[in-house]
This record gives C-alpha cells, sequence and structure tokens, in this order.
C-alpha cells in the first residue's frame, strides 16, 4: 500500500525549493550557486549578468490596509533588496502581471503606477513583460544589471571574528501586521511608523553598493524572511555561527510590545520582509563601513560577531539563548495574513 503523500502546506516553501534544486541541472560555471539572493550568468570573461526574480501574491503579500499603488511598489522592493544585500546595481525590469478580472480601470492605473514609482526611486526602467487573468493578484518582478564576478557579496564569505552588523532596527513590521491583522491598537506617535514600516517599505540599495564597494563585507543577506531566519542563512552558508550580544529591536516595538505583553525578541528576530541588510564585516573595517555610511545619512548598527562552532545565541539581560532557525515560510504560514480588498 502506497505511503500517504504529504501536502506542501505541511513540508513548506523550503522544501519546494530544495526539491528544484535537486531535480535541476546545474549550468556549468555557476558564478552564484542556488540559494543565494540572486542568480548571475558569465558574459564575456569576468563580466556576469545578475538576475532577481521575485512574486508578489495578494493573499500573502499584501495585508488590509495596503493600496495595489503600495502593493505595485513593494513587488519592486523585494526584488531591488536582494540586489542591495549583493552590492549590485539593477539596470532594467521585466514584470509578469495575473490581474483578477474584476479589477476596475482605476485599479489597473494604481498598478502602473505603483510600479513606475518604486522603479523610478531605485533608478530601474521597466522594459517589458506579459500579461494574463489570474484568480489572484500576482505581481512577478525580474530585475537585470551586471557587474565584475569579484564584485558580488555571496551568503558564503563569513569567517570566525568577522563583525554581524545591520543596516537599522528590527520589528517594525511585525508590530505593524499586529495592527492591521490583529487589530491591536497603539498611540499614534509610535502606530505610525510601525504601519508605514508595513506599506512603504525600503531596500537599503545605497547602503549595499556603499558597503560593497569599500570591500569591507564578507557576506550579505536580505532580510525579508526575518533576522533570525537571515543568520540560519549565513551560518550555513559560510559555516560559521554567531554570538549576537546586541539585538536591534527598533524603540517603538519596544513599547509596542510593553503596552499589549508581548515579547519583543519575538518580534524582532522572527518577523520577516524589513527589507534590512544583514552583513558580516572585516573587524579592521568596521569604523571605515560606519563612517561610509554616515557619511549618506544611514547607520550600521554592530550586533555580535561570528564564532567558528555552528551555533547561533544571543545575549540577553546577561543570558545566552538559543536563536531559533524559524521565520516567514510560504506555504507553512498561509493563513497568516488576510486576502487583498480589490472592490
Amino acid at each position: 500500500m502506497a505511503g500517504i503523500m504529504r501536502k506542501i502546506g505541511e513540508l513548506g516553501e523550503r522544501w519546494v525549493i530544495s526539491t528544484f534544486i535537486e531535480t535541476l541541472d546545474l549550468m556549468p560555471d555557476m558564478p552564484i550557486p542556488f540559494g543565494d539572493d540572486v542568480a548571475a550568468i558569465p558574459a564575456n570573461g569576468e563580466n556576469l549578468v545578475v538576475l532577481k526574480t521575485d512574486m508578489l501574491v495578494g493573499k500573502t503579500d499584501v495585508p488590509p490596509g495596503m493600496s495595489l499603488r503600495q502593493a505595485a511598489r513593494k513587488a519592486v522592493v523585494m526584488n531591488v533588496s536582494d540586489f542591495a544585500a549583493k552590492g549590485i546595481k539593477p539596470i532594467a525590469a521585466l514584470v509578469s502581471l495575473g490581474l483578477p478580472a474584476d479589477l476596475t480601470e482605476e485599479d489597473v492605473k494604481e498598478i502602473a503606477f505603483g510600479l513606475n514609482d518604486g522603479a523610478r526611486e531605485y533608478e530601474v526602467y521597466i522594459v517589458g513583460g506579459d500579461t494574463n487573468e489570474a484568480e489572484d493578484l500576482i505581481i512577478c518582478f525580474m530585475l537585470v544589471g551586471y557587474c565584475k564576478r569579484g564584485r558580488i557579496v555571496k551568503r558564503s564569505g563569513a569567517r570566525p571574528g568577522d563583525i554581524v552588523a545591520v543596516t537599522g532596527p528590527f520589528g517594525k513590521t511585525s508590530a505593524g501586521l499586529k495592527i492591521l491583522l490583529e487589530g491591536l491598537s497603539a498611540p499614534e506617535h509610535i502606530k505610525r511608523p510601525l504601519i508605514e514600516a508595513v506599506l512603504m517599505p525600503r531596500a537599503r540599495l545605497k547602503e549595499g553598493l556603499l558597503l560593497a564597494g569599500l570591500g569591507a563585507l564578507t557576506a550579505s543577506i536580505d532580510s525579508s524572511d526575518g533576522l533570525a531566519w537571515s543568520l540560519h542563512e549565513l551560518s550555513e552558508a559560510s559555516g560559521v555561527g554567531f554570538i549576537i550580544n546586541n539585538i536591534p529591536i527598533a524603540p517603538e516595538v519596544e513599547e509596542f510590545a510593553t503596552e499589549h505583553s508581548l515579547d519583543p525578541l519575538d518580534l524582532s528576530l522572527y518577523g520577516g520582509e524589513e527589507y534590512e541588510l544583514v552583513v558580516t564585516i572585516k573587524p579592521e573595517m568596521v569604523d571605515d563601513a560606519k563612517r561610509a555610511l554616515e557619511n549618506i545619512g544611514e547607520h550600521l548598527t554592530e550586533i555580535g560577531r561570528a564564532i567558528g562552532e555552528k551555533r547561533i545565541e544571543a545575549v540577553f539581560d546577561g543570558k545566552r539563548i538559543p536563536i531559533e532557525r524559524r521565520g516567514w515560510e510560504h506555504f507553512k504560514n498561509r493563513g497568516n495574513r488576510a486576502n487583498i480588498n480589490i472592490s
């Protein structure tokens, strides 16, 4: 008797990805392995064409309160953030749209405006794509850029002793989603930035380009699946562990968590869709990296260091606690977000 076939709702997105990776033939001289933030193909000697595609789906990626214009812009940000993590400037994009038939002409215009908002914000041009009918809103965005082979900052370069740093605090999106999805209250002075973190995310492209240009980074990832998951991905790719002694909790998140008896660590470590960069830096270049970002009005925050042992722990209130490998995962996390309202 045949065994019961499990459904991907039990197995999760990572199982789906690993199944395809194990099945597909590898391209010879593949510059970036499967599983990094972008893909690349060789072109003219040491030059690489860099590619990224990411898909926004109404049911899972568009919370209540997000307009179609904001959703379309977010589809751009999702992709640009991965280019930022690799230190590569995107140039052009293709976009494929799956559109429900009951969208209005105004809805379609809002999507077009949102795509253009995001593209121009990051100096990208949309040069083509495809349109089809779908049951749910689907925006599949694909970015193209190019660089020298040695320019890309992979996930696999971290070494023991490297400094772990981030481009911003964490937890705002987790808290903002609790306001939008669960109706939790918040004083206006923190409600606005928490909701804005959800509705108007920002890719750290300037920061990624600058840090990569300095040659300061040994590894980098974007934090769209959460800080904890990002650390585990870097750990797995680089073969190192991390001690995190400065968990970057946003002050608004601290206040929100206190008001609702929530754990600020949980909000900051295990959320997602924050699009900060999580990087490892050569110790001798940390000060240079901080100064470079300060010169453009941004900040780089040290949060810990890489160690030779493959474990990931946080030091909080004098105690060491393990950082679990969990965060946002499609299929397993389905139902945690409400459907898009397009009426």
